[in-house]
């Protein structure tokens, strides 16, 4: 029961993150607002988790993860609730910011998991909730085509409201509250630079584009951005009470599997919002394929189903062959099938083989991401390296979706659709950020599973040694 209900916040925080933006157009003609406000309704909830995702993994270690669980829950069933209620674009920009608050349920679901699972069903439990998190993503853009067609864009919104209240419900009742917690206050001056600084270089990256990158605003919030960064570490670093401690930023293991979450939230997230396009792109232009918005989602439903299988055999290929070593499978996975989008994209049956292995390259590397992370820190501290980790490839997805954005529509036709260059460099871009994730992915330490450690401060102890050494 407790993994069903982990499971069920995931997929629909997942969800809520995709369906949305195949429809931007119906949801831009019903309630009248023009194609660069309703873009707010992306960027609303982009910087609302990105800001969220962490802080909540952190009050959860410290005031007790079920219990944030239930919140973070009951608040993305409150902004789905607004959401198709949402009589005007404000409203809805408003309800996709309450929604975003529930991007903590990543942190936590894999906090709850390392605290009540049996030791040897972590990981496996751990690599099904993350690439949960991709499948979401694809069956996202596989539902809502059908689902805006036969009951309108609101349903977006009531399913995820229905799913989330349910589950919240269900986590105050079965899932127990964790054992572990974090001493000391929460540090609400780190939280508010920590939002500063995300929310200065996410909204400069994702709203570039429209603002102009030359424009004083956006150049603006860079600087911004740059400036506050270093002053939230030193002040980490300085704190007696960090709401991300940099000693543990520092962990080999999880600095270099961070890294490699921002190298593949490029990829991963820019393909989410490319593909579609790609595909739906008129035969008139002589590389397009033409596809409505729901038969372009069913076509993407092999990849989505690559990913879920992907996700579910992580746990045994860890046990078998490490997580390291299944991260770089997911990383090389994902080049590959990225290259292939970029010199054979001809052919429909081509594009949907291409896109399984991409599936394939995302269902093993959330997994082994996630794992890797869980391991490499103090059980007190999973929920905000968790969401740390989540947030980097958040802000991966961000920046890498602003270059692709750039580089597909350089060079546009005259009736404003991209050229065939522009996709296929596109896909250039994403091999290259693939492939250095792949290499950057053979340098991560491999730290010894703490499970063979018994319960107690000593335990705790020789757990943390290996832990700064990166063994």
């Amino acid at each position: 029961m407790t993994f069903l209900v982990l499971c069920v916040g995931v997929s629909s925080f997942s969800l809520l993150q995709s369906m949305v933006t195949p429809v931007l157009p119906t949801i831009e003609a019903a309630l009248d607002t023009d194609q660069a406000t309703v873009t707010w309704v992306l960027t609303a909830y982009l910087l609302s988790a990105s800001v969220f995702t962490p802080i909540i993994g952190r009050i959860g270690d410290k005031v007790g993860k079920e219990r944030m669980l239930v919140v973070a829950l009951a608040t993305l069933a409150i902004g789905s609730l607004m959401a198709a209620l949402a009589p005007n674009i404000g409203v809805l920009i408003a309800a996709r910011a309450v929604q975003g608050v529930g991007g903590g349920v990543l942190p936590l679901t894999f906090g709850i998991i390392r605290d009540e699972f049996p030791r040897d069903k972590v990981a496996g439990a751990v690599g099904t909730s993350a690439a949960l998190l991709a499948v979401g993503g694809g069956v996202g853009l596989v539902l809502a085509g059908p689902l805006v067609e036969t009951l309108g864009y609101h349903w977006l919104f009531w399913l995820p409201m229905i799913a989330t209240a349910l589950a919240a419900v269900a986590a105050a009742i079965w899932v127990p509250e964790s054992p572990e917690r974090t001493p000391g206050r929460i540090n609400v001056g780190s939280a508010l630079l920590l939002s500063a600084w995300l929310v200065a270089l996410l909204l400069a990256v994702s709203q570039g584009h429209v603002w102009g990158w030359s424009s004083g605003l956006v150049i603006g919030l860079f600087v911004a951005a740059a400036v506050l960064l270093p002053v939230w570490v030193i002040a980490e670093t300085r704190s007696a009470d960090p709401l991300v401690d940099m000693q543990m930023m520092r962990i080999p293991t999880v600095w270099t599997v961070n890294l490699v979450s921002l190298l593949f939230g490029m990829g991963m997230y820019s393909m989410f919002a490319f593909l579609p396009q790609f595909l739906q792109t008129p035969e008139l232009t002589g590389y397009g394929f033409g596809v409505s918005v729901t038969a372009s989602g069913l076509l993407l439903l092999p990849q989505t189903a690559a990913t879920f299988v992907a996700g579910l055999s992580s746990g045994r290929l860890a046990a078998a062959y490490g997580s390291k070593m299944v991260l770089v499978a997911g990383a090389v996975f994902t080049a590959l099938g990225t290259l292939g989008l970029a010199v054979l994209h001809g052919q429909l049956w081509l594009v949907v083989a291409e896109t399984t292995v991409l599936g394939l390259g995302f269902g093993l590397a959330f997994a082994a991401m996630s794992n890797l992370v869980v391991d490499a820190v103090p059980q007190s501290q999973t929920g905000v390296a968790s969401g740390m980790n989540a947030n980097i490839r958040t802000v991966g997805g961000a920046l890498g979706g602003a270059v692709l954005a750039s580089v597909v529509t350089a060079g546009a036709r005259a009736d404003g659709l991209p050229v065939e260059a522009g996709y296929t460099n596109g896909f250039g871009v994403l091999v290259a950020t693939s492939a250095l994730a792949a290499l950057v992915a053979v340098f991560v330490p491999v730290i010894k599973a703490r499970t063979h450690l018994v319960p107690g401060p000593q335990a705790e102890a020789e757990a943390e040694a290996l832990t700064v050494t990166g063994r």
